[in-house]
């Protein structure tokens, strides 16, 4: 519990230190019509947060051993797509050099992950896919960073639950532990970021998170830790509501790539004037209903995928409702 404690005093110390820096430097995100927040706010609160999740892993090797290599490869990975993130929110990069750069990293990682466990086409066709799926997640993420404390609340709680449930199931402790500093950067970060919130993580803190949620639900999979439709349950909330709105824009003919306020959460804020509701409801939502469901699917595999569908079918409900709202 130690190394995991000060993985979350070390991240809100930095957190309240870069945002002073960069209050001073101007690293403001202003909102526009399309923002959800109303006044000049900093961001690049990823970076502290990474950065601390990263000395809560060498903290951890003091107390408990050396890391498994694949947690410093996926380490490495999420530190350079904050590096991205930097030189994005500080310099701008177009479109396509940064999808370039995610399709490059998530192919790669895909490739990292399931080379011990496929070989020949196999490896050719499950790469393709898990590269899809790191692909889509760290994008899905930034989509759904929109509103005071959401992102890191998701993560919060996935990864505590995945945390819990793979424990629970006696996988290697250095999977639940990696879940578990990553929730604890990530809760250190919410004290700044919870309504109103007075720092945000930019795409220097939600592109990596995606990508390191998708990475354990494809580490957990092949190494048989956490059953991966477990973590398909836990984001089942942001998965819906990202590609929800993704498809019903791209339908509808709208410029599905132009930023907007149309995501089911940015809605329900709107319609109930605050972000705290919102917040509130994706805890309620995650402890009385996806994370018993998840946990289902942990003890009792047989019937998973229907376990997934009873999950999503409500939400999906709920997004047909909640877009009917300004």
């Amino acid at each position: 519990m130690i190394p995991l404690l000060l993985t979350l005093l070390l991240s809100a110390f930095f957190c309240g230190i870069f945002l002073q820096v960069a209050r001073r430097l101007r690293l403001l995100d202003r909102p526009n019509d399309r923002s959800s927040h109303r006044r000049p706010t900093p961001h690049g609160g990823g970076v502290p947060l990474l950065l601390s999740c990263a000395l809560g892993m060498l903290l951890c090797q003091v107390w408990y051993g050396p890391w498994p290599e694949v947690y410093g490869v996926i380490m490495l990975a999420a530190l350079l797509l904050m590096l991205v993130g930097v030189i994005d929110d500080l310099r701008g990069l177009s479109v396509g050099v940064r999808m370039a750069t995610y399709s490059l990293l998530s192919l790669s990682m895909a490739g990292y992950l399931l080379s011990p466990w496929l070989s020949g086409g196999l490896l050719v066709v499950g790469g393709v896919v898990a590269a899809v799926v790191l692909l889509w997640s760290l994008n899905l993420y930034n989509f759904m960073d929109g509103i005071d404390g959401i992102a890191a609340i998701q993560c919060i709680l996935a990864c505590g639950s995945a945390a819990l449930l793979s424990w629970g199931s006696g996988a290697s402790p250095e999977y639940s532990l990696f879940c578990l500093l990553l929730a604890a950067s990530h809760l250190g970060f919410l004290v700044w970021n919870w309504p109103p919130a007075r720092l945000f993580m930019g795409d220097a803190g939600s592109i990596p998170t995606g990508f390191l949620l998708a990475a354990l639900a494809l580490l957990g999979g092949v190494q048989g830790q956490l059953n991966p439709l477990c973590w398909l349950i836990l984001l089942a909330a942001f998965l819906t509501d990202a590609t929800w709105t993704l498809i019903w824009r791209m339908l509808s003919g709208q410029r599905f790539l132009q930023a907007h306020r149309l995501h089911a959460y940015q809605r329900l804020s709107r319609h109930w004037g605050s972000h705290l509701p919102v917040d509130f409801g994706l805890v309620a939502l995650n402890a009385l209903w996806l994370f018993p469901l998840a946990w289902f699917v942990q003890i009792w595999p047989g019937p998973g995928f229907l376990l997934v569908i009873l999950a999503y079918l409500p939400l999906l409900a709920g997004m047909a409702k909640i877009r009917r709202l300004a």
